[in-house]
């Protein structure tokens, strides 16, 4: 585990929940983004659900 990833982890997942709060979905996908990032830096599975939702994303194409 490194400083760095732990504090993205971390930011990210408090910009996820203050955008869940203000119905920002942008907000809360750019922190689930920099929490995932964080969450694979230190060697964790991303965070895959919608996030304000347990639904899983589903990917269409790529």
């Amino acid at each position: 585990m490194t400083v760095k990833a732990s504090i993205k982890e971390t930011t990210g997942a408090a910009e996820e929940e203050l955008g869940e709060a203000l119905g920002d979905a942008k907000m809360a996908d750019k922190g689930r983004q920099l929490r995932n990032e964080g969450r694979v830096e230190n060697g964790k599975t991303p965070k895959t659900t919608v996030p304000g939702t347990q639904k899983e994303k589903h990917h269409m194409g790529s």
